[in-house]
């Protein structure tokens, strides 16, 4: 079964904005933030709320779990293209935050990710290696009043 383009982008942080970032399992040195495609039959939002117990372990909506209300469409590598339908180059990504009330222990999914890190929003956007990534940081900034 093919990947469905479109997907939920999840910044996980805390008050002080320290953003996690995990390490991907299939591309060593390569960092991000939660994200995941949706499932058949979901909404980008329960695709978030799946994708952040599945890569932390975390229940996002025990925390203050937000709707950004925004998304950006990216060309979808073409090394990763081969999970997507025949022609499919674009993905839509949908934006979350999750405010823990600290930087808490994460359970990483291993096939998934193999290290992770808290660290300064600034930081995390110099790390990640996804321009839309880099644009959710931002808007995390923008929202606290402040600017990259």
């Amino acid at each position: 079964m093919h990947k469905i383009p479109v997907s939920a982008l999840v910044l996980i942080h805390t008050p002080a904005l320290e953003v996690l970032i995990m390490e991907r399992a299939d591309k060593p040195g390569y960092w991000q933030s939660v994200t995941g495609s949706i499932e058949l039959g979901e909404t980008p939002e329960q695709a978030a709320v799946r994708e952040v117990k599945e890569e932390t372990g975390l229940d996002a909506l025990a925390y203050n779990f937000q709707d950004w209300h925004t998304s950006n469409v990216y060309e979808i590598y073409p090394h990763w293209r081969y999970r997507y339908a025949a022609g499919v180059t674009e993905n839509i990504e949908h934006l979350f935050g999750l405010m823990l009330p600290s930087a808490l222990p994460i359970t990483l999914a291993p096939d998934e990710h193999t290290q992770y890190v808290w660290v300064d929003w600034r930081e995390a956007a110099q790390r990640v290696f996804s321009w839309t990534n880099v644009d959710a940081l931002k808007r995390l900034g923008e929202r606290h009043g402040l600017n990259l």
